[in-house]
């Protein structure tokens, strides 16, 4: 069997090398080549499809045809030409979307794929294309939609055309809800992602989130190779590093590695932190942020919105007198982040996912992996994955309530370390996570497709945001 993977944004390659370099990046990344691996090893044939990119400050992904360095026999990164050869945002991708379509017919010819798992807005609105094309199936990952991020911008009828030419959600809502509605199946991470995001007004008519038949909960995992309490392997060289780098080698700590986006609240936890005396005297704060060693120093080296957001946790720091207690951590692969935190879980320590809000998480479950205890964002896919004593919740608006909920992390260290691990082992690894997706893409293989649908709609929500907007702004007060 031949599955594709349709992810236009991703930049793929071996070494990960700028997964947390830029917001299209990130988790996603990791959840697409991880299932894509897993799958392989269950005898799938798998080519992740993104595009081609030629461009000097993005280099490695000039080849058309490369691979992960791992299962090179069963697993392919397939780079096709999508709007010129330099890095676009995913935002400018729209346009180019089409050709991209007619690029992949024209790659697979004669051999097309059995079927596509599509990822994110432009993913999904790719396999709908794919589909018209050539027939194929596919299902439709959302991630995380668009609706939920126009509400956290605060949009409204006067700034919608504003926040609409950055971020262009005409295009993505149009984008979802078409996937939504051509897709085989849906697949969410958790049953709230299901229950809240898909039931979104903006979503109404495209999909019906009580179908049980359209949609399939399938956890993401981790890689248990890299992310576990095993310390044998740990390079000495980046563990000497590391406590080099902590500033109370003998405290255990709030550990906070979020990418440096406002969204991310890591401005939350330095808030909780420094309000709340007896969280300084317990415990240190680490935070990790990659490619500069000292902020202090090099702020200036970090991209202008990463510089948005930490500039002003140093001042906040400074000016509460607290750099002796926070340490900055540069973790510059994944084996390096899990050594971190294998080294402050045995000093007992604690992470915090503080997002305002959080479709799932990996980061935590890597963390809890590796014998951290786990205080997490109580917006989203986290509740579902820490309850039942696995893991602690916080409001992430609310500093009082982050203070008294990592203090209670450190006091019960060790009991909730213990649960956490007992979760994502029973739960979150990758092969129960390419095994559930085997199992739906052979039921709908199984049940047939129906004819390729007519031509697509053009792809413009406006008049529908516009709508919604408006009745938000008649029930305000």
């Amino acid at each position: 069997m031949k599955i594709i993977f349709l992810n236009p944004q991703g930049n793929f390659d071996r070494d990960d090398s700028y997964l947390t370099e830029h917001p299209d990046f990130g988790g996603q990344l990791v959840y697409v080549k991880e299932v894509a691996l897993a799958l392989a090893r269950l005898g799938v044939s798998v080519d992740v499809v993104t595009r081609r990119i030629d461009d000097p400050d993005w280099p490695g992904f000039e080849q058309t045809l490369d691979d992960f360095g791992l299962l090179a026999d069963c697993v392919r990164i397939v780079r096709l030409d999508c709007g010129g050869p330099g890095f676009l945002a995913k935002e400018a991708l729209w346009p180019h979307l089409p050709r991209f379509a007619e690029a992949i017919v024209d790659f697979y010819r004669e051999q097309m794929p059995h079927f596509a798992t599509t990822h994110y807005a432009d993913g999904g609105y790719l396999g709908a294309l794919l589909q018209a094309h050539a027939g194929i199936g596919f299902t439709f990952t959302g991630h995380s939609l668009g609706a939920q991020k126009l509400d956290k911008l605060g949009a409204s009828v006067e700034n919608f055309e504003e926040i609409d030419a950055r971020f262009r959600f005409s295009q993505r809502i149009a984008a979802e809800r078409l996937s939504m509605q051509r897709s085989a199946s849906i697949v969410t991470s958790t049953e709230d992602e299901r229950r809240q995001q898909y039931a979104h007004p903006l979503y109404h008519g495209a999909i019906d989130p009580a179908d049980d038949n359209r949609f399939r909960v399938i956890p993401p995992g981790i890689n248990t190779d890299i992310f576990n309490q095993d310390a044998a392997s740990d390079p000495r060289q980046w563990l000497e590093k590391l406590r080099a780098a902590i500033r109370l080698p003998d405290r255990p700590h709030i550990v906070v590695s979020s990418r440096l986006d406002a969204k991310k609240n890591v401005a939350g936890v330095v808030t909780a932190y420094i309000g709340c005396s007896e969280l300084q005297q317990s415990a240190g704060l680490a935070l990790f942020v990659r490619g500069v060693d000292d902020p202090w120093t090099e702020l200036d080296q970090l991209k202008t919105d990463e510089q948005r957001v930490l500039g002003p946790i140093l001042e906040r720091i400074d000016a509460a007198g607290l750099r002796d207690r926070v340490s900055f951590i540069n973790a510059r692969s994944q084996r390096e982040l899990a050594a971190a935190y294998r080294l402050f879980a045995r000093q007992g320590s604690v992470f915090a996912l503080p997002s305002l809000f959080e479709p799932f998480g990996l980061a935590p479950i890597e963390a809890a992996a590796c014998g951290l205890a786990v205080v997490a964002t109580c917006n989203g896919g986290p509740v579902e994955i820490f309850a039942d004593g696995a893991g602690l919740l916080m409001d992430p608006e609310d500093p009082e309530d982050m203070a008294r909920a990592l203090r209670r992390g450190l006091v019960e260290h060790q009991t909730l370390a213990e649960a956490g691990i007992k979760r994502v082992l029973s739960t979150y690894t990758w092969d129960r996570t390419a095994q559930s997706y085997l199992d739906l893409i052979e039921h709908n293989l199984a049940t047939g497709s129906e004819a390729a649908p007519p031509a697509l709609p053009e792809l413009d929500a406006s008049a529908l945001i516009y709508r919604h907007l408006a009745a938000l702004d008649s029930k305000a007060p």
